[in-house]
This record gives structure tokens, sequence and C-alpha cells, in this order.
């Protein structure tokens, strides 16, 4: 399996860490991993990681200006892309068509050669624009996972909560993450 993650520069940066750790667990993923500028900032301001720390975690790293590189083309096949956070910015790109880096350009080619796209947009509140961005993203294939609390499961921590959110999306690439706590019915506690 093959999986492109782009961190983008919304709030929540540790997510996209945390995706890299959680895909570490399958040797039989190969990631790529872009991150934007706005992300490599965010990690500054909201982590103590360096960016060095983040890409180790990727088996291989893309320049986010290298319109050239291999996941921009549709003949290097993957099994689709995670965007992890996903700033307001980068979804109105998705939903426009709008590829003016690899980020948009790697999601552009996974819709176009109907692979599964999963964003995690961070924003709150979310305007009408949001909202409508949203809308047409989903519309045009993507699959849309906010990051929302969750408490069915006692996540009682930041980590716990992101482990969840983590679960969530690797289940839609038939993955499953051993730190996701699903729901299960009372008869089955």
């Amino acid at each position: 399996m093959r999986l492109i993650v782009g961190i983008s520069g919304a709030s929540g940066a540790i997510m996209g860490y945390e995706m890299l750790k959680a895909l570490k667990e399958f040797p039989e993923v190969e990631t790529h991993l872009i991150i934007t500028e706005g992300a490599a900032e965010n990690f500054r301001y909201e982590t103590s990681l360096t960016i060095g720390e983040v890409k180790a975690l990727a088996d291989v790293v893309h320049d986010n200006h290298n319109l050239g590189a291999v996941i921009s083309s549709g003949s290097f096949v993957t099994d689709g892309m995670i965007v992890i956070p996903c700033s307001m910015k980068t979804v109105a790109g998705i939903a426009s068509g709008f590829a003016t880096n690899l980020l948009l350009r790697a999601a552009d080619v996974c819709l176009k050669e109907n692979r599964r796209v999963v964003i995690v947009p961070r924003e709150m509140p979310l305007s009408r624009i949001h909202l409508r961005n949203i809308k047409e993203a989903a519309d045009y294939g993507c699959t849309v996972i906010p990051p929302m609390l969750t408490f069915y499961n006692n996540a009682d921590t930041v980590e716990k909560q992101i482990q969840h959110i983590i679960g969530k999306i690797l289940r839609q690439f038939g993955l499953e993450y051993k730190a996701f706590v699903p729901w299960q019915p009372e008869t089955e506690r």
C-alpha cells in the first residue's frame, strides 16, 4: 500500500505527526509526505518537534513546490491521500482544483484517478464559505473527517482523542490502528 500524507498550515500539526507515527506500525504502507510552509510554522509554534523529526517518519518526503514530483502524476499509483490537518485554504484549493502546490496537485491527481482522499479540516467556527468548500470537496469525492471530540470511549486525554481520529481515518484505507477504541454496543462490553 502507498499513501500520501499532506500536512497543511492549520492548527493541529501534531495530528499529522501522530498520523505518520501510526502509519509506521504498518510496514506494508509506504508513506509519501508533503509539509506546507504554513505547517512548518505551526510545528514551530505548537510543538517542540523539529521538521527533521517529522520528516524522519516518512518513507519519501516531497518538496511542496516540486510540481514534477512522482506523486503529481496519475501514472504513479497510490492508494490515496490523507490531509491532516487540512487548512481552509487547502480545502478551498482541493474543492476548486486550484493545484498551485504539490499538496493540492497530489489531491487533485487522487481525485481524478478515483483514489480515496481524506481531509481533516481544522477551523472553528466554520463560516458559510468553509462549509460550502467542505461540501464541494465531499461532493467531488473527499471523505471529510473533522477532528471532533469523542466521549463514548473514555478518551480523556488529547493523545487519546487524536488516536481516535487517526483510527477513524485509517479505517478508510482498511487499516486497523491498535490504539483506536471503537464504539461498542452495551451487549458487547
